[in-house]
């Protein structure tokens, strides 16, 4: 069970990992893209700026899950040092049971958010309605939830190892 949930979760964080990539990708382009229209050829194009906002929204949301999945969010390091073995554990289970209840709350009033931004429309994109930009955080909240409890399970302490 603990393998094939670890499986599960890997192939959902890296997931994630990528679409954060594509994200950064498309901002980027967009940027660019922006930047030529505006003062090479003094057209400017409106609707680059509200994707490339929303694709940075939708980036850190899809990217947060690898960063709880590395151990490198809520972080207690110097406690998490200083403590015997079963301690750790313990602070291991405090962590994860904060970041899932935060978590829990971005995802509860994501959902809210999204549903009732719904009925707006994109400036720049009249024809795009907000809920495609809201609805980043819970669905980055699930990705989330399932990289929190993939740390749980088989902690990585990666920010630690690179401390100094």
């Amino acid at each position: 069970m603990k393998k094939a949930f670890l499986l599960f979760e890997r192939g959902t964080t890296f997931a994630a990992l990528l679409g954060a990539c594509a994200m950064l990708v498309i901002a980027s382009a967009l940027g660019m893209f922006q930047i030529v229209t505006r003062f090479v050829l003094e057209q400017p194009a409106e609707w680059t700026e509200v994707l490339i906002r929303f694709s940075l929204i939708w980036m850190v949301f899809l990217a947060i899950p690898s960063a709880f999945r590395q151990g490198a969010m809520v972080s207690v390091d110097v406690l998490y040092r200083w403590s015997p073995p079963r301690v750790r554990r313990v602070l291991d289970y405090i962590v994860a049971l904060a970041a899932l209840a935060l978590i829990g709350v971005i995802i509860w009033w994501g959902w809210d958010y999204a549903q009732r931004g719904g009925v707006q429309s994109m400036a720049g994109l009249e024809s795009v309605s907000m809920f495609w930009a809201y609805v980043a955080m819970p669905v980055g909240g699930v990705f989330s939830v399932i990289g929190i409890l993939g740390n749980l399970v088989d902690p990585q302490r990666l920010e630690l190892e690179t401390a100094q």
